[in-house]
């Protein structure tokens, strides 16, 4: 096969090798692709890998060898896989490869808020601590999650982890999802029941027509006051002028997201707005997890050559 990595630069940091994609044949690999330079680039490629470009009916159409369309990502709504199926072409994500690793950073994200992390540490490296009367500093308040709410919109396999470790920290979970399954770990309640109860809410759902904006003006409005929000999953869920305003106006005491509409940051309005936290959607990133990754996507470029494609999300 004639493979083309078109967004190789997500995920050689720290000198992972894309060498194991060489088993199939010629590979290209770009470091970063430019929209406008998705079509030249794929030219007669059979398979292409990438994390977030778009390939839509008129990439398509302009690459008629294209076979093979493989994402470093879970999500696929920059892929019209309608049109896929159509054309005769095979979609692939990476399944459940980051579900530790978004969990992870999802709880990271509370607990800096809920322990004010970031604030002390950068209050003890501004000396204030070294000038305090007393032997600790309470500048900023914390609080523990015991006995909280936490309110999980969507439940795969990233929502039932993040289910369980608040869990842990002994919080009573709720969950909005459109196929409730008791598991005995959280409560299923309706979405406005959800957001009027949460301490916190953290969004884990895809990224779809029906999803996109679901938190906007009206669903904030409805927020216990004082909540806190955190999405990890796609920044195009988030009406963010509303959630600008929701911290503003105190409806949320703040927000914490690792994913924002338009990435790389440009012009953003949560920018620099006070008790809000933003992370450049780095919590796929670890090498360990890009590790699971890279080992996916070549165990999904196998099972297409073999007859037996797996993680298959181009369906007719």
């Amino acid at each position: 096969m004639k493979i083309v990595v078109l967004e190789a630069g997500v995920m050689t940091p720290g000198g992972l090798s894309l060498d194991p994609y060489n088993q199939f044949g010629e590979v290209t690999l770009y470091h970063t692709t430019k929209q406008e330079q998705v079509i030249e680039r794929i030219g007669n490629a059979d398979a292409i890998l990438l994390n977030k470009l778009i390939i839509d009916k008129t990439v398509m159409d302009a690459c008629p060898n294209l076979k093979y369309i493989g994402l470093f990502a879970t999500g696929y709504n920059t892929i019209d896989v309608k049109y896929a199926a159509k054309k005769g072409i095979t979609v692939c994500n990476a399944g459940s490869y980051s579900t530790t690793a978004v969990a992870q950073h999802t709880f990271a994200l509370i607990l800096n808020h809920f322990n004010q992390i970031s604030n002390y540490i950068g209050a003890v490296r501004a000396g204030a601590w070294e000038k305090s009367e007393l032997t600790t500093l309470y500048d900023f308040p914390t609080d523990e999650l015991y006995g909280k709410t936490i309110g999980i919109i969507g439940y795969g396999n990233i929502g039932k982890r993040v289910a369980r470790l608040a869990r842990a920290f002994d919080m009573k979970v709720l969950v909005h999802t459109r196929t409730p399954k008791e598991d005995g770990v959280a409560t299923f309640v309706s979405l406005e029941e959800l957001l009027n109860s949460s301490d916190v809410i953290s969004l884990h759902l895809p990224l779809t027509e029906e999803s996109r904006l679901i938190m906007n003006k009206e669903t904030f409005s409805k927020c216990k006051k004082g909540a806190y929000f955190v999405n990890t999953a796609r920044g195009g869920l988030v009406d963010e002028p509303a959630l600008k305003c929701a911290v503003e106006d105190g409806i949320l005491s703040g927000a914490a997201l690792d994913a924002i509409t338009v990435e790389p940051m440009r012009n953003c309005v949560l920018q620099g707005v006070e008790n809000i936290v933003i992370t450049p959607h780095a919590a796929w990133a670890p090498m360990s997890t890009r590790i699971k990754l890279l080992n996916i996507t070549i165990d999904c470029i196998k099972g297409f050559l073999n007859g037996n494609p797996i993680n298959v999300v181009s369906k007719i």
